[in-house]
């Protein structure tokens, strides 16, 4: 990795595919003393699912930088005497917790818990062997049916770290210090801007009750339109139940950096004013802090009455009243919601509620757009007669050749229907 480059990395775009269904087999029964045995061929496997996995040992979405295509595997095809072919195996892909997921209709679903399943790509059904096609009139139907396609998707993951309390504040303020002495967390910290590069999470345990808290990196002013870092991760914020404000109370204007900081959260999402905040005062240790910190005090006071907390995060006073506010006001709060109910695998919309599919007039012909219509022609087998006819049956099920009259086709146009070109006669 090139020096300075972050591997924390919130947001991603996949593809991913899910495995095509086994072709149905046309064969018959061969064995000696069973003349004319009949059709024996078997049904394809389905394909397998893609499904994303929540992994809490992840906390970034680096390793889509380097693969963004998925594919589930196949099913197998049928085989003779009436044996199915194996179903593909699921494709799983693990994901940090708190990544949500949305594709270009909105929002698929937010992975929250450990081992958490999302499936967002179905297998296709496998094809149907000539066993099925067998009739009173038609004993050796040599035709089966291919296996569907797969379901594929692009997708956009955006992770949303989850912490139960959230450090903001200007860079340099002292928060990978505090979340240093408050937990076991270990960031790398210096005295300069902009030291933290992503959020930070470290478990501090109260009580016998453990609290997350993120480090989200410095706000400065004009955050919320893409200054400086903080930006960045200014989403990581709207999941903490409370925000710990830590102010750096030996700076020249320490009111006023809390109040820059709550101008950019407001710009940002005014929702995130609502959070309940406590406001750690540190730095109490230097000499440039104590000389004006009574009347600093007195400021912060009125902003937030009762929630101002003097702390030193190096010498590790205050620490104690502070863990215990941040432990009073998660006690008091709801857990915190979903973004959304899942949708997981979504349904696809039907354009016209009694056909399920849409006809539209092109230059060179008529398209045909619409999930049966296209899973039909996909599954055909068009080598033989029969799968030709077995076609026709299909699609005329759907109304389609109705339709495509009322639109005006005529003998010698191209109808396309997915991937495939239809002459009509």
């Amino acid at each position: 990795m090139p020096q300075g480059e972050s591997s924390f990395i919130d947001e991603a775009r996949i593809f991913v595919k899910a495995g095509d269904g086994g072709n149905g087999l046309a064969s018959f029964r061969r064995e000696k003393f069973v003349p004319m045995g009949g059709p024996d061929g078997g049904d394809g496997g389905r394909g397998g699912d893609v499904v994303l996995r929540g992994n809490r040992n992840l906390d970034t979405l680096y390793s889509f930088q380097h693969q963004t295509h998925f594919r589930a595997e196949r099913g197998g095809n049928g085989r003779g005497a009436k044996q199915h072919g194996k179903r593909g195996p699921d494709l799983v892909i693990d994901v940090p917790l708190g990544t949500i997921v949305s594709d270009e209709e909105g929002f698929v679903a937010e992975i929250l818990d450990d081992g958490e399943l999302v499936p967002v790509a179905r297998g296709g059904k496998g094809g149907i062997g000539n066993v099925h096609f067998a009739t009173s009139v038609n004993r050796a139907p040599r035709m089966a049916r291919k296996g569907e396609p797969g379901e594929e998707r692009r997708l956009k993951l955006d992770l949303r770290t989850i912490g139960d309390v959230g450090f903001i504040g200007e860079p340099n303020a002292g928060k990978s210090s505090l979340l240093r002495a408050v937990s076991a967390a270990r960031p790398e910290v210096g005295d300069y801007p902009f030291t933290t590069l992503s959020p930070n999470l470290g478990v501090a345990v109260v009580d016998d009750v453990p609290i997350v808290a993120v480090d989200i990196p410095g706000l400065i002013e004009g955050a919320h339109a893409g200054v400086g870092l903080g930006h960045q991760f200014l989403r990581h914020v709207m999941r903490a139940r409370i925000l710990v404000h830590v102010v750096d109370i030996a700076g020249s204007d320490p009111v006023g950096s809390y109040e820059r900081v709550r101008r950019e959260l407001e710009l940002f999402d005014p929702a995130l004013l609502e959070k309940p905040e406590l406001i750690a005062a540190n730095k109490l240790d230097l000499p440039e802090a104590q000389g004006h910190w009574p009347e600093v005090r007195a400021a912060l006071e009125e902003r937030r009455p009762g929630a101002v907390y003097p702390v030193s995060a190096v010498e590790g006073s205050g620490l104690e009243a502070l863990l215990g506010a941040m432990r009073r006001q998660l006690a008091a709060q709801p857990p915190a919601p979903r973004v959304e109910e899942p949708t997981a695998i979504r349904t696809y919309r039907v354009e016209r509620e009694e056909l399920g599919y849409i006809v539209e007039r092109a230059a060179d012909g008529f398209r045909v757009r619409g999930r049966e219509p296209e899973r039909i022609v996909a599954m055909a087998n068009l080598d033989s007669e029969e799968g030709i006819a077995d076609l026709q049956r299909q699609l005329g099920r759907t109304g389609l050749f109705r339709t495509l009259e009322r639109e005006g086709v005529k003998p010698g146009d191209t109808v396309y229907i997915g991937t495939f070109e239809l002459e009509w006669a």
